[in-house]
């Protein structure tokens, strides 16, 4: 009997241990999916907020103008702004007149030009061209700048508001693809600059950092993995190229302005040093996972090589090197994602500079698309505001790609041992 009772309450004690650790680990189970939840939604609302304010960049508002082209065709701003007048004969003060020009863009005359220079037979008749209109006046289209602001919150005047109307209702205003956007460099006036400068900038940088990065962190990799001694030499390696792997990447764009443009005397603002400096960034990203890769493969790979009479260089790099591949490409992947969002580094280097040419090379000027992300956000007008939120989904969007196809080779590759 007493046995019994013995055994009921040690069962019941158990019963009571299994229960408490079932709870706990619902409790843990639900913390976490709380945790991802709130991770996702905050995601979604940041995403949601960046694309609300940047999808208006992708839409331009175009004004049609009817203009007599002179025979001489020399003075195209004129030409211009006889055309607006034209258009509103009404306007006779300077002041108000002054106020029709700012219905359109500065680079009105520019095409114009372009236009007239390529066909020059367009001299002396009267050309219908689409030309984009100033910032305010796209900002007030596109609804991002509301018509009811007092006058003093306002860069536009109620004469300009009529006219937009009366342009609207003639058909001669309208809102269509932004290629500007894509196609163009960095510019003073918001509703001409867009980021295919940076964007170059930055693939020629990324091109430079993985013709660096790659070879040399994988030799590194392989070499403290599988062919270094365990010296305290190669431990003091070790160790540095952790701590390396967490620090701040302004100390990487100090080293490279103190080292490639001091030292080498490398061109500023080019490519080359911004590659070698995101280089410097992401080598010990790609050491550690490619060390983490290489560990993963079993040994029984190696000694089966040497056993049928490999080396230890032909069992590394014929046997074990391709079956961790998968895990080094994934690193090396989201140490080059890491490196195309890096502002502060390139900044240190020069490539702030304000390019409006494309890069033909990595030694030519150029800047990147996180800092032209820091340019639009620092200028004042309002316009550049949906610039730079465009700018940041552009950005966003190579971050995501790469990301997704580190993810994608890692499951289509990975070999689970």
């Amino acid at each position: 009997m007493t046995e019994n009772l013995e055994l009921e309450a040690k069962r019941l004690r158990m019963s009571a241990i299994r229960e408490k650790r079932h709870r706990a680990e619902t409790r843990f189970r639900r913390m976490g999916i709380a945790a991802v939840s709130v991770g996702l939604v905050f995601l979604a609302v940041l995403f949601g907020v960046v694309l609300a304010s940047g999808f208006s960049a992708f839409q331009q508002t175009v004004v049609q103008l009817d203009v007599a082209v002179d025979h001489t065709g020399d003075n195209f701003q004129g030409m211009v702004k006889r055309s607006l007048r034209d258009a509103f004969p009404d306007v006779k003060s300077r002041r108000h007149k002054r106020e029709l020009y700012g219905l359109v863009s500065s680079d009105a005359a520019y095409q114009l030009k372009d236009r007239v220079q390529e066909k020059p037979a367009l001299a002396g008749k009267t050309v219908s061209l689409w030309v984009p209109a100033s910032d305010d006046i796209d900002m007030v289209v596109k609804g991002r700048i509301s018509r009811d602001l007092p006058p003093d919150q306002r860069r536009f005047t109620d004469r300009q508001l009529v006219w937009i109307d009366a342009l609207q209702a003639a058909g001669q205003l309208k809102t269509q693809f932004n290629w500007e956007f894509f196609t163009s460099g960095d510019s003073r006036e918001p509703e001409l600059a867009g980021i295919a400068v940076a964007t170059l900038g930055s693939l020629f940088s990324l091109l430079v950092c993985l013709a660096m990065s790659f070879p040399l962190g994988v030799l590194t990799a392989v070499y403290l993995e599988e062919f270094s001694p365990r010296t305290r030499w190669t431990d003091f390696i070790e160790v540095n190229i952790n701590n390396l792997a967490a620090v701040p990447s302004i100390v990487f764009g100090l080293l490279g302005l103190a080292v490639f443009l001091n030292v080498f005397n490398l061109p500023r603002s080019a490519p080359l040093v911004g590659g070698m400096v995101l280089a410097l960034m992401t080598l010990p990203t790609i050491i550690i996972t490619g060390r983490a890769a290489l560990k993963a493969v079993p040994p029984s790979i190696r000694e089966a090589a040497l056993a049928v009479g490999a080396s230890p260089l032909q069992a590394v790099f014929h046997h074990v090197l391709p079956l961790a591949m998968p895990g080094v490409l994934t690193g090396t992947i989201i140490g080059t994602a890491r490196a195309l969002g890096e502002t502060a580094p390139l900044l240190m280097i020069g490539m702030v500079a304000f390019i409006v040419d494309m890069p033909e090379s990595i030694l030519s000027p150029a800047t990147a698309l996180p800092v032209q992300v820091f340019l639009w956000a620092d200028s004042p007008e309002r316009a550049f505001e949906e610039r730079t939120a465009a700018a940041i989904l552009i950005l966003l969007v190579f971050t995501i790609v790469m990301n997704l196809a580190a993810v994608l080779l890692r499951k289509k590759y990975e070999i689970r041992w």
